[in-house]
C-alpha cells in the first residue's frame, strides 16, 4: 500500500493509517511532502525520521525514480491522507512533478484504487470541481467526516472512524469502530 502524507492539517490520520496497516500485516510505502514533515512536527511532535519509521519503506518526494512512480509496481492502491488542496489540484490536473503526485497519477492510469482524504473546509467551487475531476478519473474522495452512531468518546475514536472508512474502501477487515446495526424490525405483519 502506498501512503502519501501532505501538509494539510490532520497528520494524525496518516499516522494512524500506517499503524493499523502494520497491525494488519500490509506492507507500506510512504511518500511525504516537505510541508507534511513540518505539520507532523507541529501537530504530533514527530520528526520526519519518526514518521518514516512507521512505514516499511519510504521515499523522498523528489525521487521520481522510486518504484512507486511506475505502473509496473504492483500495489493494493494508494491513500493520500491527509490530502491538501494543493495536492488535490496537482492530481486533478495530472501535474506529476513530484513522486507523490506521480504515484497518484499512476494509480489513476492503471485503474487502481486511489483514495484522497481531502482535509479542508469550507470548500469553494474550484475545490468541488477538482474533487469531481478526480472522481471522474477514478479516485475516491473521502473527507474525514466523523460518524456518531458508534458513540465516539475520544478524538482517537473519531480518527479510527475515518481510518476504518479508508480500510473499507480497500476491502480490508477491521474492528476500528462499531458498525451501524439499524433499528430492529418487527416480525411478519
Amino acid at each position: 500500500m502506498i501512503v502519501g502524507i501532505t501538509g494539510a492539517s490532520g497528520t494524525v490520520y496518516g499516522v494512524r493509517l500506517l499503524e493499523v496497516l502494520r497491525e494488519l500485516g500490509v506492507e507500506t510505502h510512504l511518500v511525504m511532502t516537505q510541508a507534511a514533515e513540518r505539520v507532523a512536527r507541529l501537530e504530533k511532535g514527530l520528526t520526519a525520521a519518526e514518521l518514516r519509521a512507521l512505514a516499511d519503506l519510504s521515499y523522498e518526494n523528489s525521487n521520481i525514480g522510486a518504484p512507486v512512480a511506475s505502473g509496473s509496481f504492483l500495489s493494493l492502491g494508494m491513500v493520500v491522507v491527509p490530502c491538501s488542496i494543493k495536492t488535490l489540484s496537482s492530481i486533478a490536473r495530472s501535474t506529476s512533478d513530484t513522486l507523490l503526485t506521480r504515484a497518484a497519477d499512476v494509480m489513476l492510469k492503471e485503474r487502481r484504487r486511489l483514495i484522497l482524504v481531502v482535509r479542508e473546509t469550507p470548500l469553494h467551487l474550484g475545490h468541488l470541481r477538482m474533487m469531481t475531476d478526480v472522481t471522474e478519473c477514478g479516485a475516491v474522495v473521502l473527507p474525514p467526516v466523523p460518524g456518531f452512531y458508534h458513540e465516539p468518546c475520544t478524538v482517537g475514536d473519531l480518527v479510527d472512524h475515518t481510518v476504518g472508512k479508508i480500510l473499507d474502501q480497500l476491502g480490508l477487515e477491521h474492528d476500528l469502530f462499531k458498525r451501524w446495526q439499524g433499528e430492529q424490525g418487527t416480525g411478519g405483519e
